[in-house]
């Protein structure tokens, strides 16, 4: 699953609610197996919105997909999120990429339809799994990340200095 924010909402910094949104994963059924660094990219799409914040958690679960999707959007709500104009500067979103190698293609798409094409999503997946073969597509995470059209700016966050 992919995990981002533009605004911290409650917390002192995006970094903060996102790892609070982390630690929340196993108390709606979803334990952490692995997971990314963060990643900055700008706002989309008006750049000149605040940055985004983003990362992978591979997870396990049993949960069935729409489980899951209620799931997150459960957390979302919880950490402050409200829906509204597509694209809107947001404490937390919470997106379903894959699930296994499950294809779904009802009132739930899996694997994510857009994910694949973007890089602050690619990227952090490459760098925990960049084998990760995309179950439509057949590419890996890696070439996926190589040739991502959307947030070509992303990059992993500088670590904190010590």
């Amino acid at each position: 699953m992919a995990l981002g924010c533009n605004l911290p909402g409650a917390y002192t910094s995006r970094e903060a609610l996102l790892e609070a949104a982390v630690a929340a994963l196993p108390q709606v059924g979803l334990e952490v197996a692995a997971r990314s660094g963060w990643w900055v990219s700008a706002a989309w799409p008006d750049p000149a919105g605040p940055e985004y914040l983003n990362g992978v958690v591979v997870v396990r679960t049993d949960l069935s997909p729409p489980q899951v999707l209620d799931a997150l959007h459960t957390l979302e709500a919880r950490f402050g999120r409200a829906r509204g104009e597509a694209n809107a500067p947001r404490t937390l979103d919470l997106d379903l990429i894959a699930y296994g190698r499950a294809v779904l293609d009802g009132d739930l798409i899996v694997p994510h339809p857009r994910a694949h094409q973007r890089l602050f999503v690619m990227g952090p997946l490459a760098e925990l799994a960049s084998a990760w073969v995309h179950p439509v597509t057949g590419e890996s995470a890696f070439r996926l990340a190589a040739n991502a059209t959307v947030g070509r700016d992303a990059r992993p966050m500088a670590a904190p200095r010590a």
